[in-house]
């Protein structure tokens, strides 16, 4: 006998957090749509009640029902380990990163900046964009651009005097974008991410062309 119901977690073609409803004609449920909508008539109703929320998710359902929306995946997927080790890194790399600013504000040492491109492995405009968001939260570099056609992000460094350090304000955005992928990517992308990242394009810019000595 085949289920009325089945929830995404059972069912991995579903997109997150939905459910499948129906016998011949079966109905996809968005279920965080069905709870805002149940949120929204309760408040219609001001007043917290048992028979109200019930009614609003009956009402809710019907809607869902009556005015299905098309079914689209934004490919966002939840991996709890993934998350942990995302904040800790976003936490432990703002707090050094923040330290090395300040030792370069009152340092004695002349520092350069310049701009550079950094080729990303996961093309998807969300990876694209939440792995933007997380560069640009770490003090000392920002993003001025992004890329889509090529997935390259176009990256600001306070200090690239030496290859080195363009070297490494690399690899810090290719860890970003693999610990993002793996909180918060799908099978294929975390697959991508786990390959050696691409060679970067050569801009023909030297360092310190895109700034002033600090």
């Amino acid at each position: 006998m085949r289920r009325l119901i089945r929830f995404s977690y059972r069912n991995k073609d579903l997109p997150p957090f939905s459910c499948e409803f129906g016998g011949r004609r079966r109905r996809v449920l968005d279920l965080p749509l069905i709870a805002w909508l149940t949120v929204i008539w309760v408040l219609l109703w001001s007043g917290l009640h048992w028979a109200n929320v019930l009614t609003g998710v009956v009402v809710a359902v019907a809607v869902c029902l009556a005015f299905p929306l098309p079914k689209v995946d934004l490919g966002l997927r939840l991996h709890p380990w993934g998350i942990l080790r995302l904040a800790g890194f976003l936490l432990y790399d703002m707090y050094t990163s923040g330290v090395r600013v300040t030792r370069q504000i009152f340092g004695s040492r002349p520092h350069r900046a310049a701009v550079i491109a950094v080729p990303l492995r996961c093309r998807s405009d969300l990876m694209l964009t939440a792995t933007a968001v997380a560069v640009s939260n770490v003090p000392g570099g920002s993003v001025v651009e992004v890329r889509r056609a090529t997935a390259t992000v176009f990256l600001h460094v306070l200090d690239a005097g030496r290859p080195a350090e363009l070297d490494a304000a690399r690899r810090s955005v290719w860890r970003l974008e693999e610990l993002t992928v793996r909180a918060f990517g799908t099978r294929d992308e975390i697959a991508r991410v786990a390959v050696p990242p691409p060679t970067a394009p050569h801009t023909g810019e030297q360092p310190g062309d895109q700034g002033e000595d600090a």
